[in-house]
């Protein structure tokens, strides 16, 4: 898993995280705010969001090359607060199909993992 500290703000992560999907050309299909969630049951929680990410002609390739890969479609990025700091995390495409032991299935999970890469660079430090 890449796991990295940004001196961003949550909020400011995933905006940035989101303009990054949308200029790799893939799609935002779930944005799922733990801290907002929490707060409509009167909970205050440092931040916790995932951004769920995938294209549909990438997903007919995933089905393609594996069925059962189809578990861990959408991928995530993560984007939390844990001791004071916001982090990001993300299980790179090619270690999320690595079980799956499929050589088409490995040679999309490269492919995207220089596509998350580029996304995650909007926030990156590095």
């Amino acid at each position: 898993m890449k796991t990295f500290v940004t001196t961003l703000s949550a909020d400011q992560a995933i905006e940035k995280l989101k303009a990054g999907v949308e200029a790799e050309k893939l799609r935002v299909v779930c944005h799922i705010n733990g801290q907002a969630n929490a707060k409509l049951i009167g909970q205050e929680v440092p931040a916790d969001q995932i951004l769920e990410v995938f294209r549909p002609d990438y997903a007919i390739r995933v089905w393609g090359a594996c069925k059962a890969a189809g578990y861990d479609i959408p991928l995530r990025i993560h984007v939390y607060e844990d001791t004071g700091m916001v982090k990001v995390a993300c299980r790179m495409p090619s270690e999320v199909f690595a079980p799956y032991g499929s050589p088409e299935l490995s040679t999309i999970g490269e492919e995207l993992d220089a596509i998350f890469a580029n996304i995650l660079s909007h926030v990156s430090e590095e």
